[in-house]
């Protein structure tokens, strides 16, 4: 039998078995993208706009519960329960707090013998130190019985993000609700895995057992480099999605390859855990050992983003260069043509590109100005979900296009769209500019 099909990263032997091993995983794949529901991560949602009251606001009085109205109820039963919770303040501009409590649900009255009155208590000073009256809030009910509080202002870029998210289309002075047969409903695609990833919501950890086996198989118990992660990630959804559509394409492998990611580093790192750490330097090599799994996640996708979008353009038949030098120590990630081109002071200036690449903007947008000075005009090449108008403008300002895939720049407003290209829109851009230097 013929191995041309076969995968190059396999060794060479057991071709067949092999091959049905790869196309039997790249279908668990397959399945595992498209199949996620948000009841992976949430049993429940209610959500509200905050009183003067709720908030601690109110001249008369305040509190540290919420009625135990009818869709509290139907969430969190009618039997006394204690609850785990992550309250998490959502500001614009990196004003962000987080808070770790616990919230009692209870029935106020329980000893009167017809009338019940519940309320969801919490101990902690969270919601009147940072929310304030007319802030959403939604209240998500975890798989694991914990409970999510998540506050932002009305008018924040966030807001839109946690709207979209989970489907909210109408929001009041009383609790809206959608239980676990609403939230099986909604299914989570990689742009939504995106935005829970910026709540701290892990991907669900449901990758098959065939997935680990071929990433042993291939790996064996050490992380490849992040191009060949990156590689083996595009090639077990290779069937799933297409060149053709880059917006819906990179954030279906970013968001494939952190599962696969996470799956990968439970196994090595559990291996490590239950090798355990002894010797009189047992307490400094976990503390080094736990800094160097925090390293590698972050500087891991922030590599990953690159790889895929060097795919994308590579597969477009996009002349670039990745990483060399402009000025100085200056190295931008994407550079179209390439450096000669740069260079060359007699080349177009208005053919020559620049693209950073950031997963998350925030303040690290500003890195890039420095990067490139022949390019008056730059693009971000980002996956963050509410960015604020603020950051916006001053992107725009000093002449910073964010680059943004379709599905997640859909959850900024429209006026603020207007700022924003999807991938798609800047790979044309480049191949024009191309094509134009070709005439």
């Amino acid at each position: 039998m013929s191995n041309t099909n076969r995968p190059s990263f396999f060794p060479p032997g057991k071709c067949f078995n092999r091959i049905s091993f790869w196309e039997q995983s790249k279908k668990k794949a397959r399945e595992v993208a498209m199949r996620g529901r948000l009841t992976e991560y949430f049993l429940g949602i209610a959500s509200k706009v905050l009183s003067a009251v709720e908030t601690g606001k109110s001249d008369k009085h305040h509190q540290h519960e919420f009625n135990g109205v009818s869709p509290l109820k139907a969430m969190l039963g009618t039997e006394r329960r204690e609850f785990r919770t992550t309250f998490l303040y959502l500001g614009d501009d990196d004003n962000t707090a987080q808070d770790t409590a616990s919230m009692t649900w209870y029935d106020s009255r329980i000893a009167h013998p017809t009338r019940s009155e519940f309320r969801l208590y919490f101990t902690t000073d969270f919601i009147p130190d940072h929310a304030n009256p007319g802030d959403i809030m939604i209240l998500g009910l975890r798989p694991d019985q914990s409970i999510l509080v998540i506050v932002c202002a009305r008018e924040s870029a966030f807001a839109g993000c946690l709207l979209w998210l989970f489907d909210i289309d109408r929001l009041g002075d009383r609790f809206a609700f959608r239980d676990e047969e609403a939230t099986d409903r909604i299914a989570v695609a990689p742009a939504m895995q995106l935005i829970l990833a910026q709540l701290g919501i892990e991907p669900s950890p449901s990758i098959e057992t065939s997935l680990l086996d071929l990433m042993r198989e291939k790996f064996g118990d050490s992380f490849p480099t992040t191009r060949a992660f990156s590689e083996f990630a595009r090639k077990t959804l290779s069937d799933a999605v297409s060149v053709e559509d880059p917006d819906i394409a990179i954030v279906a492998w970013i968001t494939h390859e952190e599962r696969l990611f996470r799956t990968f580093e439970r196994y090595i790192v559990g291996k490590r855990l239950d090798d355990g750490f002894t010797g009189d330097n047992r307490v400094d090599d976990f503390v080094s050992y736990s800094l160097h799994v925090h390293n590698r996640r972050k500087s891991r996708a922030g590599s990953a983003l690159e790889n895929h979008m060097e795919y994308l353009l590579t597969e477009r038949h996009i002349r670039f260069e990745r990483g060399v030098r402009t000025e100085g120590r200056a190295k931008p990630d994407f550079l179209f043509p390439g450096s000669r081109e740069y260079h060359d002071r007699t080349f177009p200036v208005e053919l020559l590109t620049m693209l950073g690449s950031k997963t998350t903007a925030k303040d690290r947008w500003r890195q890039i100005l420095a990067e490139a000075d022949r390019i008056s005009t730059k693009h971000l090449l980002t996956l963050q979900p509410g960015i604020s108008c603020h950051q916006l403008q001053e992107m725009e300002a000093h002449h910073v296009i964010p680059v943004i895939p379709q599905g997640i720049r859909e959850t900024y407003s429209p006026s603020l769209q207007s700022n924003i290209i999807c991938v798609s829109d800047f790979i044309d851009l480049v191949s024009q500019r191309q094509d134009r230097r070709a005439i």
